[in-house]
């Protein structure tokens, strides 16, 4: 499901900018979105968007990915800098091989990792080669 699915408001019906997608979205919009990569294959979907509370910058989306109806599924935080708005296909793409995403630091839906620790963080950012951020 898509975020235009999703828009209960009518937020995504006015493109008073002229671009091809909204500039601001509602992150309740965004939950469930498909994730793709460059080649095209679903990687999963958006589960939850991480906020800095403090800048108010928006750091993660978890990605799930695998397992089957919700069993055996893994959980990744993916830094928001990685993903684009392929706003053709009204999905997310992230610019990772399914192999490499295999072997992602991930974690378990009953697990979380402390996602504000400075080391935790440098690794995800590393893993994704985006810039890293300094968080709260």
């Amino acid at each position: 499901m898509n975020y235009e699915d999703r828009d209960t408001y009518g937020m995504y019906k006015a493109n008073l900018h002229g671009g091809p997608g909204p500039i601001l979205m509602g992150a309740s919009t965004l939950i469930g979105n498909d994730v793709y990569n460059h080649k095209g294959e679903d990687l999963g979907d958006i589960k939850e968007i991480m906020l800095d509370t403090k800048s108010g910058k928006v750091i993660y989306a978890v990605l799930s990915f695998g397992g089957f109806l919700g069993m055996g599924e893994k959980l990744f935080a993916l830094p928001w800098s990685a993903l684009t708005l392929d706003t053709k296909n009204k999905r997310f793409v992230l610019n990772v091989e399914m192999d490499r995403l295999k072997l992602a630091p991930g974690f378990d839906k009953d697990k979380w990792p402390n996602m504000s620790d400075p080391s935790w963080a440098k690794e995800i950012q590393s893993y994704y080669e985006t810039e890293s951020r300094p968080l709260l």
